[in-house]
């Protein structure tokens, strides 16, 4: 004795339902395809939700401790360093990028 009932093709279950689906009156088949349809929207509405307003990783943000009796002379020699840093930083990026133009042959 089976346990489970034996399977069958997609189309014989899709016949089948069909020839069910004939049985029953006009207004039974609209409330069997809307209640479907509600169900199959709900569904996808969670799948979609859940990529949806997910909060971001946390960012760690780094923070250099100054002493509080630094003269402006110090500041604006730590300020000129930065800077330097920065402009070296995008004289780089755009090395790189001016790489790739000739690379892929933009003009």
């Amino acid at each position: 004795m089976p346990i489970l009932p034996p399977t069958y093709r997609p189309s014989v279950a899709l016949r089948d339902l069909g020839a069910f689906l004939r049985q029953r009156s006009r207004e039974q088949v609209i409330g069997a395809c809307l209640a479907v349809l509600v169900t199959m929207i709900i569904v996808i509405i969670f799948l979609v939700d859940s990529k949806i307003n997910t909060a971001p990783p946390p960012q760690i943000v780094y923070v250099e401790l100054y002493d509080s009796n630094r003269t402006d002379a110090e500041i604006i020699a730590d300020q000129k360093k930065d800077q330097a840093k920065r402009e070296a930083a995008a004289k780089e990026k755009q090395r790189q990028f001016q790489k790739l133009e000739k690379q892929l042959g933009i003009d």
